[in-house]
């Protein structure tokens, strides 16, 4: 489920009463960003809750489901989202129900009090996880036979796991990652930036590494990235700029964004070219200029090598009224 790859993932969601609003849009938001910017249908989802009827969340915003989650023989992944009062669903039959699924399921995920529902079905057991930061401790009591981590989210195996709104924000970023390129999870994250602009805050990005974006100079050298797109800086340059020697920079960039330095900035020019390819008329030799390419060729090999296509056929594509 987690190659790399350019088919539709079919996503199956169960969503359990009183869950936050924010937590499904945690799950379906980004998914809805990637099919749009990359044009394609990369992922589709179903809802579905215990009895069929729309879920009243806890903001009393109803979220309409496609129908009763049944046990059949689906083989899309399963996503199973609870917030408040988890034991109240954690009944026989739905513990029975997750039991059966999970026989056919490619893999199954706890998001946030999710998580719970899952250990109540044995479907943890043998498995790391994780689980909301409050709640930890009395997870690890109560199901001694699962690992609990300390981290945003777990990818272990089949089971997946997120212990919050905003972790599952990132695990779903992640997912993107994994099956689409780094250049995509990228692009997504930055329609979900919160910026202290005006109070000299740090640049607040969804995760894509192993932590959030917290180090000043990392957050100085993306910035400095983002404004020198049509002329990119060496790496010796950006790291003068931000006041710290280049391999200084080039581990921190690593720890924060996961990523080297160069493979952040090229992401960024390729984003960059790509909206211009979608959005404007101009000649490919004009865009590869105003992202910092030196030629046409090099521009569409580099295009190419990270959406799997060229940019001639992304046109071509969007003209034929491809729907997402």
């Amino acid at each position: 489920m987690l190659d790399l790859s350019s088919d539709t993932l079919d996503i199956d969601l169960l969503i359990l009463p009183e869950t936050n609003l924010i937590l499904v849009a945690s799950v379906i938001e980004p998914l809805r960003a990637a099919n749009r910017i990359s044009g394609q249908a990369l992922y589709r989802w179903r809802m579905f809750s215990p009895d069929g009827h729309p879920i009243e969340t806890r903001s009393r915003i109803p979220v309409p489901v496609d129908g009763v989650f049944r046990p059949e023989k689906e083989t899309a992944p399963l996503f199973v989202l609870s917030s408040y009062q988890w034991q109240m669903s954690a009944t026989p039959l739905l513990r029975r129900q997750l039991s059966q699924t999970a026989r056919y399921r490619t893999m199954m995920a706890g998001i946030e009090s999710g998580s719970w529902l899952l250990a109540e079905a044995s479907l943890l057991d043998g498995s790391s996880v994780t689980v909301h930061w409050e709640d930890m401790e009395e997870f690890a009591s109560r199901y001694p036979q699962i690992a609990v981590m300390r981290e945003r989210y777990v990818i272990d195996g089949k089971r997946i796991t997120s212990g919050g709104s905003l972790p599952t924000l990132d695990l779903m970023l992640e997912i993107i990652r994994r099956r689409q390129g780094y250049s995509l999870a990228l692009e997504v994250s930055r329609l979900f930036i919160y910026e202290h602009e005006r109070t000299g805050g740090l640049l607040q990005v969804p995760a894509l590494g192993n932590m959030r974006v917290a180090d000043q100079r990392v957050s100085q050298a993306v910035r400095l990235m983002e404004e020198t797109v049509d002329a990119p800086l060496t790496l010796a340059r950006l790291a003068k700029r931000v006041g710290i020697s280049a391999r200084h920079l080039q581990d921190l960039f690593q720890e924060s964004m996961g990523v080297a330095p160069h493979q952040h900035y090229l992401a960024l020019r390729l984003n960059a070219a790509r909206r211009k390819v979608i959005e404007t008329k101009a000649e490919f030799a004009d865009i590869a200029a105003l992202t910092g390419f030196n030629s046409s060729s090099a521009f569409s090999r580099s295009y190419r090598a990270h959406y799997h296509e060229s940019p001639t056929e992304t046109r071509r594509r969007l003209r034929a009224g491809v729907k997402v």
